[in-house]
């Protein structure tokens, strides 16, 4: 059990338990179509009835977790077309974002993008010397802050709310493919090189094409 389930502090809870779900779900250690039985979880996670059902209300409003016909819950499924769909939809809302973004970013953003690239890099070095749960966690961590440092200055919040989303559901796909050795980690940092270089000249055209090609080179369909 990794959480107490004191009523002062529930809504404390329900956020960490989140957290550990959707870390969980990304990981694999909670499988696609797996049911998610609430005593289960609860001896697995700790947390009361109220916050282990809050917690997955959130995330089913994420795409994490679905409920089911007989009123439990599952995890989605990561079949091929949820691959191809996620990553349709994130090509969209990232690059309209991306666009707008670069448009109205000021300097301060422009530094904000810099120093969250210099962290994925630092990142991804430590993952490629020592590929482990922690350092895989941690470039997952970087990849995220990266997407969302670029994306800041779009001026729409219901944008990066979307973008959250489902960069959440385009974990556990992205770390298969780190596991499983399929990402090319020298083209990958040339691209993002490019990429920065894009948004800091401005250019949304390169931009919003690297783009692109960095979120279809870490979400490969067959």
């Amino acid at each position: 059990m990794i959480f107490s389930s004191k009523p002062s502090d529930d809504g404390t809870i329900v956020e960490l338990l989140a957290s550990t779900l959707r870390r969980d779900i990304a990981f694999g250690t909670l499988l696609p179509d797996q049911k998610l039985k609430i005593e289960e979880l609860r001896r697995r996670y700790g947390g009361s009835n109220h916050s282990m059902r809050e917690t997955l209300r959130i995330l089913s409003t994420e795409g994490l977790v679905e409920a089911t016909a007989q009123r439990g819950f599952r995890v989605t499924s990561a079949t091929e077309d949820d691959l191809r769909d996620i990553q349709l939809v994130r090509v969209e809302i990232e690059r309209v974002a991306l666009a707008r973004a670069i448009e109205n970013g000021d300097v301060a953003w422009e530094g904000r993008v810099i120093a969250a690239h210099h962290a994925l890099r630092r990142a991804e070095t430590a993952v490629i010397d020592a590929p482990d749960d922690l350092t895989a966690l941690e470039w997952d961590e970087a990849c995220r802050a990266f997407a969302q440092a670029s994306i800041a200055a779009c001026q729409s919040p219901r944008m990066i709310d979307l973008h959250r989303k489902f960069f959440d559901q385009s974990r556990r796909f992205r770390l298969a493919q780190m596991r499983e050795g399929k990402l090319d980690w020298t083209a990958r940092k040339q691209r993002q090189d490019k990429l920065l270089e894009a948004i800091l000249a401005k250019d949304k055209g390169a931009a919003s094409a690297l783009l692109q090609q960095d979120i279809e080179a870490e979400l490969k369909t067959k």
